[in-house]
């Protein structure tokens, strides 16, 4: 379990440093990576569950460094990018909201 919480950080460190550039979208991120490691502090997500998370933080990132190669961002990239957003933002609620087996 100590890996597994140590490979979430290690992944949200990355995606927050590389994110100081990407302006609205990447404060959206980093307010992202916040509900998911105060989720997994708080027990209301687990482990696996916060990984999943992270990886979908991941993905989103690497869709963000493709839009960036040529230096701007177009709409139809930014419609992408708010649309994988928007589905993470659910993901984290629902995971953080669902029952947990006691």
């Amino acid at each position: 379990m100590n890996k597994l919480l140590i490979l979430t950080v290690m992944i949200s460190l990355f995606i927050s440093v590389d994110m100081a550039q990407a302006g609205k979208t990447g404060n959206r991120q980093i307010k992202q990576q916040k509900r998911i490691h105060q989720g997994l502090a708080s027990g209301e997500l687990t482990p696996g569950e916060a990984l999943r998370l992270e990886k979908e933080q991941q993905h989103i990132q690497k869709t963000k460094q493709e839009a960036l190669k040529d230096g701007k961002v177009t709409p139809k990239e930014r419609l992408r990018l708010e649309r994988q957003q928007n589905r993470a933002n659910r993901h984290i609620y629902r995971l953080k909201h669902n029952e947990k087996a006691k």
